[in-house]
C-alpha cells in the first residue's frame, strides 16, 4: 500500500490560524483547541484515506481534480498529487471561498 505524506500550503496554515483565533477571541481557549484538533483530525485521516474527500462540487473546482472534507461548518480543500496529499485552504462553509481557485484572467 501506498504511503501519502500531508503537505499544507501556507494559505492552509494562515486559514487554520485565523479560526483558532476567531475561536480563542470569541468563545475562548477550549474552543480553539478543540477546533483546531478536529480540523487537524480530520486532515490526518488523508494520510491513510487519501481519497476520503468527495471531488469538489463545484464543476470548475471538480474539473482541477479539488476534493474536498467537510468538519462542522469548514470545508478543507485538498488534492492527491502522486503521494501528497496538498492541503490547499480550510475555510468556513459559508462562505464564497470557491473563487480562491478559479483561474484568473
Amino acid at each position: 500500500m501506498a504511503e501519502y505524506h500531508l503537505q499544507f500550503l501556507r494559505s492552509a496554515v494562515d486559514d487554520l490560524d485565523r479560526i483558532a483565533d476567531y475561536h480563542l477571541q470569541m468563545v475562548g481557549v477550549a474552543s480553539a483547541e478543540r477546533i483546531t484538533d478536529q480540523l487537524l483530525d480530520a486532515v490526518e485521516r488523508l494520510e491513510k484515506y487519501p481519497y476520503l474527500g468527495s471531488l469538489h462540487p463545484d464543476p470548475v473546482l471538480a474539473s482541477m481534480e479539488y476534493r474536498r472534507i467537510v468538519t462542522g461548518k469548514y470545508i478543507c480543500v485538498y488534492k492527491v498529487i502522486d503521494q501528497a496529499i496538498v492541503i490547499y485552504r480550510i475555510v468556513n462553509g459559508a462562505t464564497d471561498y470557491p473563487k480562491y481557485f478559479y483561474p484568473t484572467e
